[in-house]
C-alpha cells in the first residue's frame, strides 16, 4: 500500500473519530508525522461542519 491509500485511511479514521465525539487526543501515533498531519486535518474537518 503507497502513502496516498494510508493518508486517505488516516484522515477517513479522523473524521470517523470527531463524528463519534472521541477527544482529539486519541490520534493514534504514526510512524510518518503526514500520516499524523492527515488524520487532524480529517479531525478538523468533521468539526467543521459540511
Amino acid at each position: 500500500m503507497g502513502f496516498r491509500e494510508d493518508a486517505l485511511r488516516a484522515r477517513q479514521a479522523g473524521l470517523a473519530a470527531a463524528r463519534a465525539g472521541r477527544p482529539a487526543t486519541v490520534c493514534p501515533r504514526f510512524n510518518d508525522l503526514r500520516l499524523t498531519a492527515a488524520w487532524v486535518r480529517g479531525y478538523a474537518a468533521a468539526e467543521r461542519g459540511p
